[in-house]
């Protein structure tokens, strides 16, 4: 049979491609010989989390008073493995996953006075530069190339994009700039547009400009497909089977939420109808196409911006309540909202561990996942939604077992680190040369095993 690389692609009808996951009956050369690509995605959340719900150690802690500027501090020192430490209700989704990830706190981050709390939040998440580090530009925003470009310039390679900024945000009548409501920039004020409605970005991946008119794009390619699997062997028939089945499905509940999408446009109510549509599933879809393109080779490099930040538009959370509801409102007054609002926290953990335990099902090269193949990082550029506090930081990391780390543990670090030793030591390990990564003062070798 003719020997295909992993990214090659099918052609099919009117020009439509679909890119293939790694097969060993098709790949090029022995599977030993051929080492899977490093990837790096980036989970953000917005407005912080509640303390209480999240540290461990914390249950008994009260709400602080709103926009305070008391410098709260963890209550453990950490350095221990998750069993020795109790399971927080926003933490506990993690718990079939718990070895794949490690939790980090103590990292903090810097504000630059100039602008709200909030509009530094997302947009300087990923770039970590040390205040009025753009004078010369007269930025009133530290901000600076982010972490997925600087890695993307050194591990796109071939890859047909190299990142792709994904956000579930679908409101169209924002308030707010650009600032609140994106985590991906190519430098200071030039911001990586993102991709937020499902059936576009389904489009932008898979399709072409010739065959937009046909809606199921995968029947137009499953003839030239069944008769490359004939030729697979048993391992690999089962995995391109999975893998067109998950195709397929995502297809399915696009066409099912447009649908959904139209019948609430014909609906008076008082919000827009993108606040209607289930949280849950717009994320967990935006998520699936994430890691199918990550898994086929489309880019090694992905953000991810669950919403925006300081948006009073409502949402509606599934299942947590009976109306739709604006987490940045909410958390203006926690002591009020703070049980509704660790359920909020405790969903967005819900979405992050499907995405991981997606990653971690899918086969690489080796006997390896993707999620060992790939440096995934939830986090938010708030310690707490109440006080607006830039210290102590919620972060996660998952996967990363092919590049050396260590997983399935709690790291505490010391006063005053920064977030940017997270993204110098990431970056490092994914052969991005460097003593210094924006205010780094050193990369975290307790990381790394």
């Amino acid at each position: 049979m003719k020997r295909l690389s992993r990214r090659a692609f099918l052609q099919g009808v009117g020009g439509t491609a679909l890119s293939l996951p790694w097969l060993e009956s098709v790949s090029l050369g022995a599977p030993a010989a051929r080492a899977a690509a490093h990837r790096l995605a980036i989970f953000y959340v917005p407005i912080g989390v509640v303390r209480s719900g999240f540290f461990p150690g914390e249950a008994d802690s009260a709400p602080p008073p709103f926009d305070t500027k008391l410098r709260l501090e963890s209550k453990f020192d950490g350095g221990s493995g998750w069993h020795d430490l109790p399971m927080t209700p926003t933490l506990e989704p993690l718990k079939g996953v718990h070895e794949k990830v490690t939790l980090i706190t103590g990292m903090d981050r810097k504000f630059q006075v100039g602008t709200d709390v909030h509009a530094q939040c997302a947009s300087c998440f990923l770039s970590s530069a040390a205040p009025n580090h753009n004078d010369i530009r007269n930025s009133a925003w530290p901000l600076d190339r982010t972490l997925d470009h600087v890695v993307a310039d050194r591990i796109a390679g071939d890859t047909p994009f190299p990142t792709l900024e994904f956000s579930c945000n679908s409101h169209t009548d924002n308030k707010e700039s650009i600032y609140f409501d994106n985590i991906s920039w190519y430098g200071t004020g030039f911001v990586a547009p993102s991709l937020r409605d499902p059936r576009k970005v389904y489009e932008r991946l898979f399709s072409t400009k010739e065959n937009r008119n046909y809606k199921a794009i995968t029947d137009l390619v499953l003839a030239d497909a069944r008769g490359l699997e004939k030729e697979l062997g048993a391992a690999d028939r089962h995995k391109f089977g999975e893998y067109f089945e998950a195709v397929r499905a995502i297809e399915q509940r696009i066409d099912r939420m447009e649908k959904m999408r139209g019948e609430l446009a014909k609906v008076s109510i008082d919000e827009p109808p993108a606040s209607r549509l289930p949280r849950g599933e717009y994320i967990r879809l935006m998520g699936d196409l994430m890691v199918v393109a990550l898994q086929t080779g489309l880019t090694n490099v992905a953000t991810f911006m669950v919403s925006p930040e300081r948006w009073d538009t409502p949402y509606v959370f599934d299942g947590l309540f009976n109306k739709p509801m604006s987490h940045h409102q909410m958390s203006h007054n926690q002591k009020q909202y703070v049980e509704q609002l660790k359920r909020v926290d405790r969903f967005h953990m819900e979405q992050f561990a499907y995405i991981v335990a997606k990653m971690d099902s899918v086969e690489e090269a080796n006997g390896t996942t993707l999620l060992d193949n790939t440096l995934l990082t939830y986090g938010s550029g708030l310690g707490d939604g109440a006080t607006h506090q830039y210290n102590d930081l919620p972060i996660v990391v998952a996967g990363g077992r092919s590049l050396g780390f260590k997983t399935g543990r709690h790291l505490h670090c010391d006063d005053g680190t920064p977030l940017a030793n997270l993204w110098l030591t990431q970056a490092r390990a994914l052969g991005v040369q460097g003593e210094k990564f924006a205010d780094s003062t050193g990369a975290m070798e307790t990381l790394i095993a």
